[in-house]
């Protein structure tokens, strides 16, 4: 790896608060996911991500999500199945203008019904956002 592409998935890995040795699940993957986010994500952690087969604890979860991917809600639900109490979700949708992009304010209502809290957006590529959403405490 050069010195600028470690860089740059340190740069992911941190502001998505991912460190080596945590255990992340990604949800929701299809063909048109940014790869270069998912090796980021994979280096910042030093391990592959899991799936939703996984069947024991994570202490985040990826969701990669469109507009059109279904009810939103129950995926947010969905992502807390394996989720230790205060772990992440990190939702990734397309950028506003890119195509299947999610409303914001979609967000701002589904999460809160999921039991989540928004915190933060901000872009992890050309054509991917990610926010924030913080799981409760306990369960």
């Amino acid at each position: 790896m050069t010195p600028s592409a470690a860089s740059a998935d340190n740069q992911v890995g941190n502001r998505l608060g991912l460190s080596k040795g945590m255990v992340v699940q990604e949800l929701g993957w299809d063909d048109d996911v940014d790869d270069s986010v998912r090796e980021a994500i994979e280096n910042a952690i030093d391990a592959d991500l899991v799936d939703g087969d996984y069947g024991d604890v994570v202490e985040a979860v990826i969701l990669w999500w469109r507009e059109g991917d279904g009810d939103l809600v129950d995926a947010l639900v969905d992502t807390l199945t394996d989720l230790v109490g205060g772990g992440t979700v990190w939702l990734l949708t397309p950028k506003v203008g890119r195509p299947e992009a999610v409303d914001a304010a979609d967000i701002t209502e589904a999460a809160p019904i999921a039991g989540l809290a928004t915190t933060t957006t901000f872009p992890v590529s050309q054509d991917w956002a990610a926010t924030r959403l913080v799981a409760p405490k306990s369960r």
